[in-house]
């Protein structure tokens, strides 16, 4: 539960949104209808923090979507990438 908190309040600094990082559910899609209304400007903010924080690469636009898609789906890639042997 705390790395999601983490995310969250990596989300709100780094994007400099609007709302309390307790206020974004879990599930909620960050782009697209009923999301947060982020863009591919914030996609690419996300990706860097996640690299800076996390050491997450993302290089695979189409991973990136998926990784993305919600706070639920970058918690697990960062659970997933720290779980792997460095290489």
């Amino acid at each position: 539960m705390e790395r999601k908190a983490a995310i969250k309040g990596m989300l709100v600094e780094n994007l400099m949104l609007k709302i309390a990082p307790a206020d974004i559910p879990d599930d909620q899609p960050l782009f697209g209808p009923g999301s947060l209304g982020l863009d591919s400007i914030d996609a690419l903010q996300i990706v860097v923090a996640l690299e800076k924080t996390y050491g997450l690469k993302i290089p695979d636009p189409a991973k990136a979507k998926d990784i993305l898609a919600n706070v639920n789906a970058i918690a697990a890639a960062v659970a997933a990438h720290e779980a792997s042997p460095a290489t």
